[in-house]
Protein backbone atom coordinates (compact mmCIF):
# COMPACT_ATOMS: atom_id res chain seq x y z
CA UNK A 1 0.00 0.00 0.00
CA UNK A 2 2.44 2.63 1.01
CA UNK A 3 5.71 3.35 -1.33
CA UNK A 4 8.11 2.32 0.82
CA UNK A 5 11.13 2.36 -1.50
CA UNK A 6 10.28 5.75 -2.88
CA UNK A 7 9.52 7.23 0.57
CA UNK A 8 13.11 5.29 2.04
CA UNK A 9 14.80 6.90 -1.54
CA UNK A 10 14.21 10.01 -0.97
CA UNK A 11 14.13 10.19 2.96
CA UNK A 12 16.86 12.82 2.95
CA UNK A 13 14.93 15.28 1.10
CA UNK A 14 12.26 15.18 2.72
CA UNK A 15 13.45 15.35 6.13
CA UNK A 16 15.14 18.58 5.09
CA UNK A 17 11.89 20.06 3.43
CA UNK A 18 10.34 18.61 6.73
CA UNK A 19 12.54 20.38 9.14
CA UNK A 20 12.78 24.19 7.33
CA UNK A 21 9.83 24.38 6.30
CA UNK A 22 7.27 27.11 7.41
CA UNK A 23 5.57 28.30 9.56
CA UNK A 24 6.43 25.00 10.85
CA UNK A 25 8.04 21.72 10.68
CA UNK A 26 5.38 19.70 7.43
CA UNK A 27 5.58 18.11 4.24
CA UNK A 28 3.48 17.41 1.58
CA UNK A 29 3.86 14.02 -0.21
CA UNK A 30 2.48 13.47 -3.24
CA UNK A 31 1.61 9.34 -4.89
CA UNK A 32 2.10 8.50 -1.23
CA UNK A 33 0.17 5.28 -1.61
CA UNK A 34 0.23 2.74 -4.31
CA UNK A 35 -2.12 4.91 -6.99
CA UNK A 36 -4.42 2.08 -8.25
CA UNK A 37 -4.68 0.70 -4.04
CA UNK A 38 -5.55 4.57 -3.25
CA UNK A 39 -7.98 4.40 -5.66
CA UNK A 40 -9.63 1.43 -3.80
CA UNK A 41 -9.83 3.44 -0.54
CA UNK A 42 -11.56 6.91 -2.42
CA UNK A 43 -14.15 4.33 -4.22
CA UNK A 44 -14.62 2.24 -0.86
CA UNK A 45 -15.14 4.98 1.77
CA UNK A 46 -18.68 4.68 3.19
CA UNK A 47 -21.38 7.75 3.66
CA UNK A 48 -20.11 8.29 7.33
CA UNK A 49 -22.59 9.33 9.65
CA UNK A 50 -20.84 9.96 13.20
CA UNK A 51 -20.79 13.63 13.34
CA UNK A 52 -17.42 15.03 14.99
CA UNK A 53 -17.27 16.15 18.27
CA UNK A 54 -16.06 20.12 17.40
CA UNK A 55 -19.76 21.38 18.25
CA UNK A 56 -19.98 25.04 17.08
CA UNK A 57 -16.16 25.29 15.66
CA UNK A 58 -16.64 22.77 12.63
CA UNK A 59 -20.30 21.78 10.84
CA UNK A 60 -21.01 19.21 8.21
CA UNK A 61 -17.60 16.96 9.53
CA UNK A 62 -18.02 13.62 10.31
CA UNK A 63 -15.44 10.57 11.69
CA UNK A 64 -15.13 6.74 11.50
CA UNK A 65 -12.04 6.18 13.83
CA UNK A 66 -11.27 2.20 13.11
CA UNK A 67 -11.47 2.65 9.53
CA UNK A 68 -9.35 -1.07 9.33
CA UNK A 69 -12.63 -2.47 10.30
CA UNK A 70 -13.97 -2.10 6.64
CA UNK A 71 -11.07 -4.23 5.81
CA UNK A 72 -9.24 -4.86 2.46
CA UNK A 73 -7.03 -2.33 1.43
CA UNK A 74 -8.09 -0.24 4.91
CA UNK A 75 -6.64 -3.25 7.00
CA UNK A 76 -3.24 -3.06 4.61
CA UNK A 77 -3.16 0.70 4.83
CA UNK A 78 -3.55 0.36 8.80
CA UNK A 79 -1.21 -2.28 9.10
CA UNK A 80 1.42 0.19 6.95
CA UNK A 81 0.79 3.15 9.12
CA UNK A 82 1.64 1.16 12.51
CA UNK A 83 4.68 -0.90 11.28
CA UNK A 84 7.89 -0.73 12.70
CA UNK A 85 9.23 0.34 8.91
CA UNK A 86 6.95 3.38 8.30
CA UNK A 87 7.43 4.80 12.26
CA UNK A 88 11.08 4.57 11.57
CA UNK A 89 10.82 6.33 8.61
CA UNK A 90 8.63 8.91 10.17
CA UNK A 91 11.22 9.52 13.12
CA UNK A 92 13.91 10.12 10.89
CA UNK A 93 12.20 12.49 8.27
CA UNK A 94 10.82 14.46 11.29
CA UNK A 95 13.84 13.66 13.68
CA UNK A 96 11.43 12.83 16.82
CA UNK A 97 11.01 9.35 18.59
CA UNK A 98 7.59 8.66 17.30
CA UNK A 99 5.22 6.32 16.85
CA UNK A 100 1.90 5.67 15.47
CA UNK A 101 -1.57 5.35 17.62
CA UNK A 102 -3.18 2.09 17.31
CA UNK A 103 -6.48 3.03 17.75
CA UNK A 104 -6.66 6.17 16.04
CA UNK A 105 -8.22 8.13 18.84
CA UNK A 106 -9.76 11.25 17.24
CA UNK A 107 -8.21 9.79 13.73
CA UNK A 108 -9.45 7.89 11.21
CA UNK A 109 -11.52 8.56 8.28
CA UNK A 110 -12.59 12.00 8.41
CA UNK A 111 -15.16 12.93 6.18
CA UNK A 112 -16.54 16.92 5.14
CA UNK A 113 -19.94 17.00 3.69
CA UNK A 114 -21.58 19.98 2.00
CA UNK A 115 -20.27 23.77 3.46
CA UNK A 116 -18.07 21.75 5.81
CA UNK A 117 -15.30 24.10 7.76
CA UNK A 118 -13.12 23.57 10.65
CA UNK A 119 -11.78 26.55 12.71
CA UNK A 120 -8.44 27.75 13.21
CA UNK A 121 -7.14 25.60 16.33
CA UNK A 122 -4.42 23.76 18.14
CA UNK A 123 -4.69 20.21 18.83
CA UNK A 124 -4.88 18.32 22.33
CA UNK A 125 -0.92 17.55 23.52
CA UNK A 126 -1.60 14.36 26.13
CA UNK A 127 -3.60 11.17 24.85
CA UNK A 128 -6.50 11.25 26.63
CA UNK A 129 -6.17 7.69 27.78
CA UNK A 130 -2.35 7.68 27.97
CA UNK A 131 -1.31 10.64 29.91
CA UNK A 132 2.63 9.93 29.23
CA UNK A 133 1.62 9.87 25.30
CA UNK A 134 2.26 13.63 23.66
CA UNK A 135 1.17 13.90 20.27
CA UNK A 136 4.07 14.60 18.51
CA UNK A 137 2.96 14.62 14.70
CA UNK A 138 -0.19 14.99 12.77
CA UNK A 139 -0.62 12.99 9.59
CA UNK A 140 -3.57 13.53 7.13
CA UNK A 141 -3.83 11.35 3.76
CA UNK A 142 -6.00 13.28 1.39
CA UNK A 143 -8.01 11.39 -0.78
CA UNK A 144 -9.72 13.61 -2.96
CA UNK A 145 -9.89 12.54 -6.32
CA UNK A 146 -9.98 15.33 -8.98
CA UNK A 147 -9.89 17.65 -6.33
CA UNK A 148 -9.56 21.63 -8.08
CA UNK A 149 -8.50 24.44 -6.19
CA UNK A 150 -12.56 26.05 -6.73
CA UNK A 151 -13.35 23.57 -4.45
CA UNK A 152 -11.32 25.31 -1.37
CA UNK A 153 -11.02 23.37 1.88
CA UNK A 154 -6.96 23.84 1.39
CA UNK A 155 -5.49 22.90 5.09
CA UNK A 156 -4.60 26.20 6.66
CA UNK A 157 -1.51 26.54 8.73
CA UNK A 158 -0.49 29.52 11.34
CA UNK A 159 1.91 30.24 13.73
CA UNK A 160 0.22 30.77 16.82
CA UNK A 161 3.46 33.39 18.42
CA UNK A 162 4.06 34.64 15.11
CA UNK A 163 1.35 35.08 13.22
CA UNK A 164 2.90 33.31 9.65
CA UNK A 165 0.73 32.03 7.30
CA UNK A 166 0.35 29.31 5.07
CA UNK A 167 -1.47 26.70 2.84
CA UNK A 168 -1.58 23.48 1.80
CA UNK A 169 -3.28 22.09 -1.48
CA UNK A 170 -5.07 18.57 -1.16
CA UNK A 171 -5.00 16.72 -3.43
CA UNK A 172 -5.98 13.29 -4.02
CA UNK A 173 -3.21 10.63 -2.62
CA UNK A 174 -0.85 13.32 -0.85
CA UNK A 175 0.16 12.70 2.56
CA UNK A 176 0.73 16.33 5.11
CA UNK A 177 2.85 15.21 8.01
CA UNK A 178 2.87 18.36 10.81
CA UNK A 179 4.32 18.93 13.74
CA UNK A 180 1.84 19.22 16.64
CA UNK A 181 2.55 22.11 19.15
CA UNK A 182 0.50 24.37 21.56
CA UNK A 183 1.11 27.19 18.50
CA UNK A 184 0.77 24.81 15.56
CA UNK A 185 -3.13 26.22 14.43
CA UNK A 186 -4.90 24.61 11.70
CA UNK A 187 -8.34 24.02 9.90
CA UNK A 188 -10.25 24.85 6.94
CA UNK A 189 -12.38 26.83 5.07
CA UNK A 190 -15.87 26.24 4.02
CA UNK A 191 -15.60 24.05 1.06
CA UNK A 192 -17.48 24.47 -2.02
CA UNK A 193 -17.42 20.68 -3.13
CA UNK A 194 -19.94 19.34 -5.67
CA UNK A 195 -22.82 17.57 -4.79
CA UNK A 196 -22.36 14.37 -3.33
CA UNK A 197 -18.51 14.94 -3.48
CA UNK A 198 -16.79 15.21 0.19
CA UNK A 199 -13.33 16.31 1.49
CA UNK A 200 -11.81 13.42 2.88
CA UNK A 201 -8.85 12.36 4.58
CA UNK A 202 -7.62 9.34 6.97
CA UNK A 203 -5.82 11.11 9.74
CA UNK A 204 -3.13 9.21 12.05
CA UNK A 205 -1.65 10.75 15.12
CA UNK A 206 1.71 9.78 16.19
CA UNK A 207 3.22 10.21 19.67
CA UNK A 208 6.50 10.53 21.84
CA UNK A 209 6.73 8.61 24.90
CA UNK A 210 7.37 10.83 28.00
CA UNK A 211 8.34 9.27 31.31
CA UNK A 212 6.21 12.01 32.52
CA UNK A 213 4.33 15.16 31.21
CA UNK A 214 6.74 17.85 30.04
CA UNK A 215 4.03 20.12 29.92
CA UNK A 216 0.40 20.69 31.39
CA UNK A 217 -2.35 18.64 29.90
CA UNK A 218 -4.28 20.27 27.38
CA UNK A 219 -7.46 20.12 25.16
CA UNK A 220 -8.29 21.17 22.06
CA UNK A 221 -7.58 25.24 21.51
CA UNK A 222 -9.88 26.91 19.57
CA UNK A 223 -9.21 30.36 17.50
CA UNK A 224 -12.15 32.13 16.28
CA UNK A 225 -12.33 35.00 13.23
CA UNK A 226 -13.01 38.75 14.38
CA UNK A 227 -16.31 38.56 12.97
CA UNK A 228 -17.15 35.50 14.65
CA UNK A 229 -21.15 35.22 16.93
CA UNK A 230 -20.85 36.16 20.63
CA UNK A 231 -21.58 32.80 21.20
CA UNK A 232 -18.59 31.52 19.25
CA UNK A 233 -16.13 33.63 21.02
CA UNK A 234 -17.76 32.90 24.56
CA UNK A 235 -17.45 29.23 23.64
CA UNK A 236 -13.72 29.26 23.21
CA UNK A 237 -13.04 31.15 26.79
CA UNK A 238 -14.79 28.72 28.24
CA UNK A 239 -13.82 25.43 25.99
CA UNK A 240 -11.16 24.35 27.96
CA UNK A 241 -12.60 24.23 31.64
CA UNK A 242 -16.15 23.20 30.31
CA UNK A 243 -14.28 19.69 28.45
CA UNK A 244 -12.04 19.48 32.06
CA UNK A 245 -15.63 18.87 33.86
CA UNK A 246 -17.20 17.00 31.00
CA UNK A 247 -14.55 14.64 31.12
CA UNK A 248 -14.99 13.50 34.55
CA UNK A 249 -18.69 12.17 34.22
CA UNK A 250 -18.58 10.93 30.35
CA UNK A 251 -16.55 9.17 27.93
CA UNK A 252 -15.52 10.95 24.79
CA UNK A 253 -17.47 9.63 21.84
CA UNK A 254 -14.47 9.93 19.97
CA UNK A 255 -13.82 6.60 21.50
CA UNK A 256 -16.32 4.73 20.50
CA UNK A 257 -16.33 4.72 17.49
Amino acid sequence: MIRFDYLETNKDKFREQFLSAKPFGQIGIDNFCDNEKALQLYQGVPNIETKSADYIFATEKYEKSKFWLLGGVFQELYDDLISARFQNWLGYVSNEQVFVDKEFYGGGIHQGKKGSFLDMHADFNYHPLHDTWFRNLNLLLYLNKDWKKEYGGELKLEDGRTGEKAEIEIPFNRLVIMLCRGYTLHGYDPIRFPDGVYRTSIAAYAYSFHQKPMESSRTTVWKVKQDASFMKKLASKIWIPAVKLKSRFTKSKTADH
